[in-house]
């Protein structure tokens, strides 16, 4: 009898190696050609756009909704310490994976912004294809913000894929957004952060690109200082890591007053 039934999922994407720099990964690593990458997910968007799909993530299409409960908590504890007004800066939101995910669930609040930062290239796409009075694209944090006040900053599954995310993390802060919310984030047992390569399955697109797992222990040092963490949640990602099934974490930081 077979004591070791095997994992409970196959993943869409492998992560190997223990890498001691960012360029030692990238060098390990065949990049990504982000045309077909943005392409996929731009098809993908509309099918939701039209009702064929209830979600995109990751340029897959999902035919059953499933909202990020956790996340939504959040993002109504900040609508309601402002007045019931949402504003939020989504860096690396993609073409707005996640505002069509939650849109219905955030169209009550009497006030709803939701500004994304991305490549040149999805910026253009997203203005072009996806952007509304709410939705909006920028090429840069600052861009948005000589138009925009957002309250809450949302980093989801994008500091794995940062050179350098806890000093990319403590110069964000320095905005002195009321909120940020660290969203997906691959957190492992052990006393220092891992870089890995992960490896795209081909049934999604040919990829291969340096990702960081974030060390628990250290995690609370990494955190900008002025802000408190309040809330800590499953997300919904789930992935192996040397045959270990693993599931992402959110946090939740809020500014001291």
């Amino acid at each position: 009898m077979n004591s070791n039934p095997g994992p409970l999922f196959v993943p869409d994407v492998v992560y190997s190696g223990d890498f001691a720099s960012f360029a030692e990964a990238r060098a390990c690593s065949t990049g990504y050609e982000e045309a077909v990458i943005l392409e996929r997910t731009r098809v993908a968007l509309h099918k939701v756009v039209r009702g064929e799909a209830a979600y995109e993530r990751d340029a897959m299409t999902f035919d059953k909704l499933e909202l990020p409960v956790p996340l939504l908590d959040i993002l109504f504890q900040a609508a309601a310490g402002n007045g019931g007004r949402l504003s939020v800066l989504d860096f690396g939101g993609s073409l707005g994976s996640t505002y069509f995910q939650c849109r219905n669930a955030l169209n009550h609040l009497p006030g709803l912004e939701w500004s994304i930062v991305e490549l040149p290239a999805h910026v253009a796409c997203g203005q072009r294809e996806f952007s509304n009075a709410c939705l909006r694209f920028y090429e840069t944090i600052e861009a948005c913000l000589r138009e925009r006040q957002p309250t809450v900053l949302l980093l989801s599954g994008v500091l794995p894929y940062l050179p350098d995310p806890w000093a990319f993390l403590q110069d964000v802060a320095r905005h002195g957004f009321a909120w940020i919310i660290l969203d997906r984030t691959p957190v492992i047992d052990g006393t220092r952060d891992r870089l890995t390569v992960e490896t795209v399955s081909p049934r999604l697109y040919s990829a291969s690109y340096p990702a960081w797992f974030f060390s628990r222990s250290r995690l609370a040092e990494q955190l900008p200082s002025g802000y408190e963490p309040v809330a800590q949640f499953d997300a919904i990602d789930r992935q192996l890591l040397d045959g270990v099934e693993l599931t992402y974490q959110g946090f939740a930081l809020r500014r001291r007053l």
